[in-house]
């Protein structure tokens, strides 16, 4: 076998690894905020909920797009050292997690903007005021 090709496949084992539990957790509304895993538009980071919704509309795509990286690079240690498979798996990754990405980006801009909240006085007594601060 090719170390190179060995090289390569370990490593695109190992993102798709980290992939699939990166989509396992956004699927099941696991993956909270943070600085370097799932959908990190604007429009995600706007709100907990928008981040929320964008990252399990993203986790089934990165998902399996992980699990086809871990596939081809599989494939290719199987085949003796082959580049085919693993340029397949590799291409087959970043396309189905782009996509996915690309879908939880837009479900995250879909979502409507949360209403803003009313003064602390604004409680459903019907002084008549709350229709001055609303517009």
């Amino acid at each position: 076998m090719n170390l190179a090709v060995g090289t390569v496949s370990g490593v695109v084992a190992l993102v798709g690894a980290a992939l699939v539990v990166v989509g396992f957790l956004g699927l099941r509304g696991g993956l909270k905020r943070n600085r370097f895993l799932g959908v990190r538009t604007p429009a995600a980071l706007a709100s907990e909920e928008a981040f929320l919704l964008a990252n399990q509309v993203a986790g089934l795509p990165v998902l399996v797009g992980g699990a086809v990286g871990v596939l081809g690079s599989a494939a290719a240690i199987a085949l003796g050292g082959s580049l085919l498979p693993l340029l397949i798996g590799l291409v087959g990754m970043a396309v189905i997690v782009l996509a996915g990405a690309g879908l939880g980006a837009r479900a995250a801009a879909a979502m409507p903007e949360p209403e803003p909240a009313l003064p602390a006085g604004c409680s459903g007594c019907a002084c008549g005021g709350c229709s001055l601060v609303k517009r």
